[in-house]
């Protein structure tokens, strides 16, 4: 397994990690306890050292589920959580839980964490989404204070603006950002991108392969559990989805050349523009495990990039990525 590190930290993990979230939320019910601790620890097997929860995935379920699996292996891996929901209420999902990252709020947090992490360190602690009634210098003020009780080794965000990443930073140093990057959704190229590359943090993207979309086996056809996170998604009505079907066409083109799949080609995309740049995608199936970690050993010329970037900008995806009370808490 390759390595990467994230920005001008040290924090250096596999190229690629493994989302956990679809574990235990949001991609229909829970899965199978007993199946999802096989595939962790086949993750570990394979040479993954990134994983990737927070406290809102369940809420809590999969910080236990990482936590128990990856306790035998946690010296030799990366753990990351989030933190600043606010699961206080009946209805924690994101979107409708409130947020909240005072700083009393985000030391419970990281409490609750580690006991769920079963660990006595977070390596890479991210503010989920940014809070607009906390000010973000309170915010890394309050991770500050974390790091300097070795509580948590690594401050990050999550999906947050360009002028909050530079005040974050300036308090405490940022080593990763975490956005959703991927071939069909490219805005952070625009600005964040940049502001990382000036100031030395890493980026994690996750939702690398478009939440299952850029594998090439979800058509217009389509139909997804109301426990899905993405049947709430404009991207993923059936005429999005048949619109966008052009990106998998063109996916597949290359990876009949590259005699690889069009998941492995949508990865080897992301690994190729930036060093620092660690996808995540997330599965619960080994076999897409492996298809994954298949994406590092794809070698894209000059000319595959040129070609890939070329095409897939002029095709206009269809749909917006998240509905508007969720698209509102990216961004600030």
């Amino acid at each position: 397994m390759q390595m990467r590190k994230l920005g001008k930290s040290n924090l250096e993990v596999s190229a690629l990690g493994l989302g956990c979230m679809g574990m235990s939320f949001s991609y229909g019910p829970p899965k199978d306890k007993k199946e999802m601790t096989a595939l962790l620890h086949a993750a570990v097997e394979r040479g993954i050292t990134f994983f990737d929860t927070a406290e809102v995935y369940g809420p809590y379920t999969n910080e236990d589920l990482v936590g128990e699996a990856l306790a035998p292996f946690r010296k030799q891996i990366v753990i990351a959580t989030k933190f600043g929901f606010d699961l206080s209420g009946s209805d924690t999902r994101p979107g409708v839980a409130g947020l909240n990252s005072k700083p009393a709020h985000i030391k419970e947090a990281v409490e609750g964490s580690l006991k769920r992490l079963r660990t006595d360190v977070i390596d890479l602690l991210y503010q989920h989404r940014v809070d607009p009634n906390v000010p973000i210098e309170d915010v890394a003020g309050a991770v500050k204070e974390l790091i300097a009780e070795g509580k948590v080794k690594h401050f990050g965000l999550s999906e947050a603006g360009v002028q909050t990443i530079r005040r974050a930073h300036a308090v405490q140093p940022v080593t990763a950002l975490q956005n959703e990057y991927s071939l069909w959704w490219r805005n952070p190229e625009a600005e964040v991108i940049p502001t990382l590359e000036e100031l030395g943090i890493g980026l994690v993207a996750y939702s690398p392969l478009g939440k299952g979309f850029l594998t090439g086996k979800i058509d217009e056809s389509a139909t997804f559990d109301s426990s899905d996170f993405r049947s709430t998604l404009p991207r993923f009505t059936p005429d999005a989805l048949k619109a966008n079907q052009t990106m998998i066409d063109l996916l597949g083109q290359i990876a009949a050349q590259k005699k690889s799949t069009p998941a492995q080609i949508a990865l080897a995309w992301l690994l190729a523009q930036k060093p620092w740049i660690v996808p995540i995608p997330g599965t619960t199936k080994l076999h897409r495990l492996d298809e994954n970690i298949g994406a590092i050993t794809v070698e894209l010329s000059a000319d595959d990039l040129r070609n890939i970037g070329s095409v897939a900008s002029k095709i206009t995806v269809q749909g917006a990525r998240y509905p508007e009370n969720l698209e509102k808490m990216t961004g600030r």
